[in-house]
């Protein structure tokens, strides 16, 4: 029996005592956006750090200004690749609890599928490669590859300390390539490596006016109406045809090739489905592209929230004193998020009217990317993948932002393989979230086969 066989058959007896260790971590309610849920995060830290070394890592739990950041790593040769992998022990909260079928923190397995918040985003995905390095720990004494794995709490309030950890730990993080497990499958059936990822710029829009809310029959038609005004503002940033009108916005924007467009053709889309299940009966967006070239590789300008005046129930007839909007921006390669607020607030006040005063708040942003597929690691990839599932993987983009892909190639100098083992139709961030058990030893299997073939190369 040689290594590979060697671990696949560690992964087997040690399946079903898999599942049941990661329904111990789906149990800790390790919400970061919520400071009640403080010590939840602190368990599930010391979790991680409990399971990589178990994994035969060597680990250090690395405080921040936030949750702590766990760090293992394993160098075993010079002569070897370094795979540095990434994953996020918190979680979104369970919000609202009255439509999970079974408690969110209470794992639940039905129709092969196991539900808990975290499930898929991101604790069943991450405790792959953990499983993984311990089936070659445990078989082989070490992994065929030096690994690094970072684990943070952070991913689902924006990662704030993480660039820090990356920046000063810079030497001690140095690999080759990365591997991130916070994507999905094209479809059942269809796992894929994602190459593409959209940036992001967002921000907050206010519009003041008089100093307090007014009576609309004594003042109106004497001064502006802040809400008038930002949806008149907001409403034209993008035209009927699916433009967005923020001047220079598409400058840089690095069109789709021919090979990418035939690519995204040939993969299954049923349109009438889509829209079923969305629950809305026709698309809308960038004329001369299909839906899915418009979810993974065009930019956008979204309105996410707006408000200002009376919210309750009747009428209230008041001229507001104030109006706000928040913004994104989806991006792509080669858009500069910090460009494209100071464009958009730059149209805003050309189009502000006289009257009312505009505050513009910059929260965040990242750069869009595109990973190279013809080097030897997206061929090891796409050779583990296909050992798993039984099928060759298809190339995708993902229309979301994944901040820590762009960091590690900004502050590290390396790309991201993108391997989800999840499904888009997971309920992620929704009451419900599930794993697929299936996947998830497919995804267990296949990271190990990752590391075998990254040998090789």
């Amino acid at each position: 029996m040689n290594a590979l066989e060697s671990v696949d058959q560690y992964l087997t007896e040690h399946a079903e005592r898999n599942v049941e260790q990661l329904k111990d971590f789906l149990r800790i309610a390790s919400v970061s956006a919520d400071s009640a849920f403080a010590a939840e995060m602190t368990k599930a830290a010391e979790f991680v750090r409990a399971q990589m070394v178990d994994a035969g890592l060597n680990v250090e739990v690395v405080e921040t200004a936030g949750f702590p950041i766990v760090y293992g790593s394993r160098i075993v040769s010079e002569d070897v690749p370094t795979v540095l992998v990434y994953g996020h022990y918190d979680v979104q909260p369970p919000d609202p609890l009255e439509d999970w079928i079974t408690p969110a923190f209470d794992p639940h397995e039905r129709d092969g599928n196991l539900y808990a918040r975290g499930a898929t985003d991101n604790k069943g995905q991450l405790y792959t490669h953990l499983k993984s390095i311990e089936a070659w720990t445990k078989t082989q004494d070490a992994p065929p590859v030096n690994v690094k794995v970072i684990i943070e709490g952070e991913e689902e309030v924006g990662s704030n300390n993480l660039d820090h950890f990356l920046e000063t730990r810079k030497e001690d993080l140095a690999a080759d390539v990365a591997v991130v497990s916070d994507t999905s499958q094209y479809g059942p059936g269809m796992p894929a490596i994602t190459y593409g990822l959209r940036g992001i710029m967002a921000c907050e829009v206010t519009l003041r006016g008089p100093k307090q809310d007014l009576h609309s029959g004594v003042f109106g038609g004497a001064i502006a109406n802040p809400v008038n005004a930002l949806a008149k503002m907001v409403g034209s940033l993008v035209d009927e045809n699916g433009r967005v009108t923020i001047p220079g916005f598409y400058d840089g924007v690095i069109p789709l090739t021919d090979g990418e467009r035939k690519q995204f053709a040939n993969l299954p889309f049923d349109e009438a489905s889509f829209l079923e299940k969305i629950g809305v009966k026709e698309t809308f967006g960038e004329e001369g592209y299909t839906t899915l070239e418009r979810r993974w590789a065009r930019p956008t300008c979204e309105i996410n929230g707006f408000y200002g005046g009376y919210q309750g129930e009747g009428p209230k007839t008041i001229i507001p004193s104030f109006a706000t909007a928040k913004i994104t921006c989806r991006l792509v390669p080669d858009q500069n998020p910090q460009s494209v607020a100071a464009a958009l607030k730059s149209h805003l006040q050309s189009l502000c009217p006289a009257g009312v005063e505009l505050e513009f708040t910059d929260q965040h942003g990242g750069n869009g990317m595109v990973v190279d597929m013809t080097g030897p690691f997206a061929a090891a990839a796409s050779r583990a993948i296909d050992d798993a599932f039984g099928t060759p993987p298809v190339l995708i983009r993902e229309g979301g932002s994944i901040p820590v892909v762009a960091s590690f190639r900004e502050i590290l100098g390396i790309d991201t393989l993108l391997l989800g083992w999840g499904q888009n139709t997971d309920n992620l961030h929704s009451p419900n979230e599930h794993f697929n058990l299936q996947d998830f030893h497919r995804g267990t299997r296949a990271s190990a086969h990752l590391l075998h073939y990254l040998a090789e190369k």
